[in-house]
């Protein structure tokens, strides 16, 4: 995870902002969302760390209609287990899914400390 004083550091970058919290999630949802290959015209996607046992994966999209399509699933972290919540119903992820979470989760640390929390020398 980001060093707190990084977190804390580009905080202060965005006291423009309303919400500087909110400011830093969109950031990191946007890289977020890139991890997993190009983004359909159209199309808004996002992965995000929301607090310490919580990830969220957001998509939005309009279909042949032009109807507005969203789909999100969160992925609760448990020391045993892990829960992915779509639609009201609840999920045990299995070992492969587990995985790749905690694959996506480590590149998009990685992203974040290098694109918005990098410390300057």
């Amino acid at each position: 995870m980001v060093k707190i004083n990084s977190f804390f550091a580009v905080a202060r970058s965005l006291n423009g902002q309303k919400n500087p919290y909110r400011a830093l999630i969109r950031k990191e949802a946007k890289i977020g969302g890139q991890l997993f290959g190009p983004i359909p015209k159209g199309h808004r996607r996002e992965f995000f760390c929301l607090d310490q046992r919580t990830w969220v994966w957001h998509e939005e999209w309009y279909d042949d209609a032009g109807t507005l399509k969203t789909k999100t699933t969160r992925f609760e972290v448990h020391p045993n287990k892990i829960i992915k919540v779509q639609n009201g119903e609840y999920y045990q992820v299995d070992r492969e899914e587990a995985i790749n979470l905690y694959q996506a989760a480590q590149l998009y640390n990685q992203r974040i400390r290098t694109e918005i929390y990098a410390q300057p020398a």
